[in-house]
């Protein structure tokens, strides 16, 4: 069987995530206090942000299945179990994936209803969370802690997708 075209992305998107929570697992309150100029804010505050957006857009695309979240109040260990919740569904969202146009409609709390196709929904997750994890990233190294590698070359390494052969002679 062939895995979905997004399989690896999405992959990426929840691995880079929870190695990314697991470094921040052990800074005190006022290191997850830090917020700097062009970021979203806190360290805290962004992880909230980006938990709850991830559950916003699987809410969208599982037609309320998997429910929206209250983030405002939750800590690190409660925002990485939802985002370890998300894994499996990512996989079924872009296993079931197949028109890319097909209009996707969120309601809104204020009775409005935004659309966008499948395709724009799922880049959308995938730059909201690269987004942010840099951010996230940029605060560390301002604190003087060097996050861990999370880019799409280190999952592929470490997930045995991504290999050498020693050149030829």
């Amino acid at each position: 069987m062939t895995r979905p075209l997004l399989a690896d992305a999405f992959d990426h998107h929840i691995w880079a995530s929870l190695r990314l929570i697991d470094a921040c697992l052990p800074l005190e309150e006022e290191q997850l206090s830090t917020s700097l100029p062009g970021t979203y804010g806190s360290i805290l505050d962004t992880w909230r942000h980006l938990a709850g957006g991830d559950a916003g857009y699987l809410f969208a695309l599982t037609s309320g299945r998997v429910a929206e979240i209250d983030e405002a109040t939750m800590d690190l260990p409660a925002l990485r179990a939802v985002l370890e919740a998300h894994r499996g569904e990512w996989a079924t969202v872009v296993a079931a994936s197949t028109d890319p146009d097909l209009d996707v409609a969120r309601p809104r709390p204020d009775g409005s209803v935004s659309h966008a196709p499948l395709g724009i929904r799922l880049a959308q997750a995938l730059d909201h969370g690269t987004d942010h994890r840099s951010q996230i990233c940029t605060a560390l190294t301002s604190l003087g802690i060097e996050p861990p590698e999370i880019d799409a070359w280190a999952f592929a390494w470490e997930q045995k997708r991504l290999w050498e052969t020693a050149p030829s002679t």
